[in-house]
């Protein structure tokens, strides 16, 4: 038993840096976006629908990622789709054009939600092995493992590197730590007996209701990320640089939650948690509403991701929870959170072109108060998980 629980706790901190090295790619990519439009030879109107292909191959991929865990074992299974997921780094900047770039844009994304899903089910068995809660630590260093890979990128961009060059070292770096952090992780196989899940299956009824808490918080996200600085800039008429303050502290702040976050659902459970925090959440999206200065308008978002931080990592423990298949409601919740972060920006913008940004955050500020009202699907309900076999180191 002393054995097991050192394998377990040394299989979270494996765990730890294997989100931290999805999110480095993320980072990296996202920097690069201006070189790779250029490089590609497309507009802004394509290089959109272009950006539309990473979502599209990770919703479709990610029903996938139960049937290969359940082929090869969390372990090896982890180790190759993250491996996938990395080396796919280099594909965007190699493209020479629109059908190109869309092609390994759609490949990007698909080994993206694979290997999300792959991690965040063993995060949750993890979780339940520890007896308590790890998921919002987790995410915490994907944002961490995201914001050291932009800072590396911008450096690279500010330097004038070359994106392939740029990419390919990215790549084949988060390559090696990923394999090393995957070979301490659990390694857990199924019942030989057990039937293989289905490549593609609707996700169960309970996995939709939990993702609609992810897709609350996701929207709320990604208006606040892409919409903030804007929001500053034209209603309250501010600096670029007090606009930006508001993405920073948004994004700071979420970030400092979900590494904050495990203590605070240990204390007070799953669902108070969300609750509380969609009442801060919305209580946030009120003072952006309503503010008259930029400073309340910069607190408003900074409440905003305080409120939201925890709810994503917790709507995948709870999908991990629940069902005969943990992986494929994974895919399910994630499927509609990733789905959420496409189209939140978009709509917003359409919002604010029929009417304008103070009635878009309005819609905002409803979302995060579904949190509150959908925060009692979280609720544990942890079914036997027939197929766990006894660690191996």
């Amino acid at each position: 038993m002393i054995e097991d629980t050192a394998l377990v706790k040394r299989s979270r901190y494996a765990v730890a840096a294997v989100f931290c090295v999805h999110g480095s790619v993320t980072g990296s990519f996202a920097t690069r976006v201006p070189w790779i439009q250029e490089h590609a030879g497309v507009s802004a109107g394509q290089l959109g629908l272009a950006l539309a292909f990473p979502a599209l191959g990770a919703a479709l991929m990610m029903p996938l990622a139960a049937r290969v865990t359940h082929r090869f074992g969390t372990r090896n299974a982890l180790r190759g789709l993250l491996a996938l997921w990395t080396l796919a780094l280099i594909l965007p900047s190699l493209a020479p054009g629109l059908l190109a770039l869309c092609a390994a844009l759609f490949t990007y994304g698909g080994t993206a939600g694979m290997a999300d899903v792959a991690m965040n089910a063993l995060g949750v068995e993890i979780e339940h092995r520890l007896k308590k809660s790890i998921m919002s630590g987790l995410h915490g260093l994907w944002s961490v493992g995201a914001l050291l890979g932009a800072a590396v990128g911008t450096f690279a961009a500010h330097a004038n590197v070359n994106a392939q060059l740029h990419h390919a070292t990215a790549a084949v770096v988060l390559t090696v730590i990923g394999a090393v952090a995957c070979h301490f992780v659990l390694n857990i196989h199924p019942d030989e007996d057990e039937e293989p899940p289905a490549r593609f299956a609707l996700p169960p009824k309970s996995a939709l209701l939990i993702g609609a808490v992810g897709f609350c918080a996701v929207f709320a996200e990604g208006a606040s990320l892409d919409w903030s600085a804007v929001y500053l800039r034209d209603i309250l008429d501010s600096s670029a640089a007090v606009a930006a303050g508001a993405t920073t502290g948004f994004a700071l702040t979420m970030a400092i939650a979900r590494l904050t976050g495990d203590a605070v659902v240990d204390r007070f459970g799953a669902v108070r948690t969300v609750r509380w925090s969609g009442v801060l959440a919305t209580l946030g999206g009120l003072l952006v509403v309503v503010s008259p200065t930029a400073v309340v308008a910069i607190a408003g978002f900074g409440l905003i991701g305080v409120g939201i931080a925890v709810a994503v990592p917790l709507a995948f423990a709870a999908a991990g929870h629940t069902g005969p298949n943990p992986s494929q409601a994974i895919a399910g919740v994630a499927t509609i959170t990733y789905a959420s972060g496409l189209v939140a920006p978009s709509i917003i913008g359409g919002i604010a072109q029929a009417s304008n940004l103070t009635m878009s955050f309005i819609v905002v500020t409803a979302l995060t108060a579904g949190l509150a009202v959908f925060a009692r699907v979280l609720a544990p309900r942890r079914p036997t998980t027939a197929g766990a076999e006894p660690l191996q180191s």
